[in-house]
């Protein structure tokens, strides 16, 4: 079968490019609103001394006879916001009432702050917990938060239909937490993902080829104009290529997608109701 694609121009100038949200990321008349049930989680053995707020949302077909699936979102507040780029929300409830994507709760999980610290930078864990190369994010949302979510709600355990999204360093987060431990996360969504902050420099693309494949589906976003695209290091759009290059190589399901613009939510978040279809298609 043939798609027919209509015809965009392409902006000369990318120094200053904004994609137009589909009806997708719009409350849509008809649809039912799910429900948003707030969090706040302040006993972390994993990251001790944090705080963070997660919410669940939770669709209005869900049925507790019928284990929902799971699709996790870091920089939970954010991508939750239904003023904001991503609209997880709103996305969620058009396409479950659609029946694009099977029923799931939507889990959006904001990263660790230390309360008792006055430095505004020295509070916020995120970097830690989000750019690491280790089995240490994953494992506190295996461990800490998940579970709270499953003790209220019906949850597959079957991790094909587990997802977990991302953008920036909440990218490869969600690509490291489905590369680690896929017997858990098996679909991922990666914008803009900062695959060079991790401390050990970017492991996948020479990681990749080497490791048998393992039952990951990813998509990924990247931007012609992300940080340093243009420089030898510290190239947020070059190590994007690599790291879908390698995956391309090595034979997984996966698709990039390349826009314009520059480190921003935007593109993603207009991506994201086409993302959650194509990773969670038949």
């Amino acid at each position: 079968m043939t798609t027919q694609v209509p015809y965009r121009p392409i902006p000369v100038d990318q120094s200053d490019v904004r994609y137009a949200h589909g009806p997708d990321s719009v409350v849509q008349p008809g649809v039912p609103a799910g429900e948003t049930v707030e969090f706040h989680w302040t006993d972390s053995t994993t990251y001790p001394g944090t705080t963070r707020k997660f919410w669940a949302h939770v669709p209005a077909s869900y049925d507790p006879a019928e284990p929902a699936a799971l699709m996790v979102f870091q920089d939970g507040r954010l991508y939750l916001d239904p003023d904001g780029e991503v609209r997880g929300g709103i996305v969620l409830d058009n396409l479950i009432h659609r029946g694009d994507i099977p029923v799931m709760i939507g889990l959006f999980v904001d990263p660790g702050v230390y309360d008792d610290v006055a430095d505004a930078q020295r509070r916020k864990n995120r970097n830690v917990e989000y750019d690491a190369f280790d089995d240490r994010y994953v494992g506190f949302l295996l461990s800490e938060i998940i579970p709270q979510v499953m003790e209220r709600y019906s949850v597959t355990e079957d991790p094909d239909r587990w997802g977990i999204c991302g953008g920036s360093s909440g990218g490869n987060c969600a690509f490291t937490a489905a590369w680690l431990r896929p017997d858990r996360f098996r679909r991922v969504i990666g914008f803009l993902s900062s695959f060079v902050q991790m401390p050990q420099g970017n492991p996948y693309p020479d990681l990749i080829p080497k490791t048998a494949r393992k039952p990951l589906r990813i998509f990924l976003q990247a931007g012609h104009r992300d940080l340093g695209w243009n420089k030898p290091e510290w190239n947020w759009l070059a190590n994007n290529l690599r790291v879908a290059a390698a995956l391309a190589e090595a034979g997984y399901d996966f698709r990039l997608v390349l826009g314009d613009g520059g480190h921003s939510p935007n593109h993603g978040g207009v991506l994201l109701p086409d993302a959650l279809r194509w990773l969670w298609r038949a």
